[in-house]
């Protein structure tokens, strides 16, 4: 069995990164195993967090979430420090042709460290967790001045099997035009990438600007976990 990175590393990126330029997200097949997935979802009653929220509490839907505490698990930062570097490389195109004034670094630690210098210092992955009825209105995940343009989510449970309903929801917002919603099903071990808030688009004029959310639909039947991951860190 290869280990983390090197089952991130094998995967097709020139593809992945197409299919983000093309439609702001990218589904990534069998990342982690289902031992993994399990470890991840028993570790959630552990003291690894530094932060619990109550989405009821905030309006932000129904269900609970943790940030973890620095330092992660091994795991989650083998997998935020190898995928970064590709998404970099897209991120910049990114602000390239949006004539945006902003170069992200090609490794983590460099990003964290200009976080850090910013007085943004506290971790933001998380791990989600709904029940029956749950769900996650519509949000982008930005956290402070400074952020980067992409993130990640890894789903832990089966959907069919551990829980029905809570499908993964984007909406474009196409200025001068209604909303496109897009509805995904990842397995349980997948990894979806997907723009924080927006991504450019090739009009006729050149690129122009699409501002993107993302949330959770109700959840039917059981219990549904994810690990999000966040480039970027917060202020609190």
């Amino acid at each position: 069995m290869k280990n983390i990175i090197e089952r991130i590393q094998d995967k097709d990126w020139h593809l992945i990164s197409n299919n983000l330029n093309d439609k702001g997200y990218a589904v990534v097949k069998d990342i982690l195993t289902k031992e993994e997935c399990n470890e991840l979802i028993k570790d959630y009653t552990s003291d690894h967090y530094r932060k619990t929220v109550v989405m009821e509490r905030y309006r932000f839907g129904i269900g609970e979430y943790k940030y973890f505490s620095y330092p992660l698990p091994e795991i989650i930062t083998s997998i935020r420090e190898t995928v970064y570097p590709h998404l970099a490389k897209v991120a910049n195109l990114w602000m390239q042709v949006l004539n945006i004034d902003k170069t992200f670094p090609l490794k983590h630690e460099e990003l964290k460290a200009e976080c850090h210098a910013a007085g943004q210092n506290k971790p933001t992955v998380l791990i989600l967790k709904y029940h029956e009825g749950g769900f996650n209105t519509l949000h982008q995940d930005l956290y402070g001045d400074i952020y980067f343009p992409m993130q990640l989510v890894l789903f832990l449970n089966e959907p069919g099997g551990d829980y029905t309903g809570g499908e993964f929801v984007l909406t474009e917002q196409i200025p001068r035009a209604q909303s496109k919603a897009i509805v995904l099903k990842p397995k349980r071990g997948d990894m979806l990438l997907f723009t924080t808030n927006f991504r450019p688009v090739k009009g006729s004029k050149g690129y122009y600007r699409v501002n993107m959310k993302h949330g959770v639909s109700e959840l039917h039947t059981g219990e549904r976990h994810t690990l999000g991951i966040i480039f970027h860190d917060a202020l609190s």
